[in-house]
């Protein structure tokens, strides 16, 4: 059977808080806004993709913006998500967040030998992952 999916294109994400949010991805992470800034919904570059598609985190705000998310991991639609990074940016990026003063958490890939991984949650709880060749 040949391969039909070529990679991911996007993740879209609720959020409560848009400034929040692109504080966590765009300033802490350093994607880049590429969608226009009249659009409520923020799309960000997340990779390079291939064929003029490119990986993308999309923020849409939740139409409820003074709902609560759970904040409780078993009760979240998403697991976690995983962002690949060269292992130059590795240190930085888990100085960033920790100089935020936001929980950085350290793991072990159970699948992937050589990589290192963190973890930290962005305002809206979601867990985001940082994985590394080490």
């Amino acid at each position: 059977m040949s391969r039909r999916v070529a990679g991911l294109a996007e993740i879209v994400l609720w959020v409560r808080d848009m400034d929040a949010a692109l504080h966590f991805y765009r300033d802490l992470f350093g994607l880049e806004v590429i969608s226009p800034p009249e659009l409520p919904n923020k799309f960000l570059s997340a990779g390079e993709g291939r064929d003029g598609v490119p990986e993308m985190i999309v923020l849409v705000p939740h139409p409820v913006a003074a709902s609560e998310f759970p904040r409780e991991k078993a009760k979240r639609v998403l697991h976690h998500m995983a962002f690949r990074v060269e292992s130059a940016a590795y240190d930085d990026l888990q100085n960033r967040f920790a100089a935020e003063g936001l929980e950085v958490r350290s793991g072990i890939h159970p699948v992937l030998k050589g990589v290192r991984t963190f973890y930290v949650d962005d305002p809206d709880g979601n867990e985001v992952e940082v994985i590394a060749p080490a």
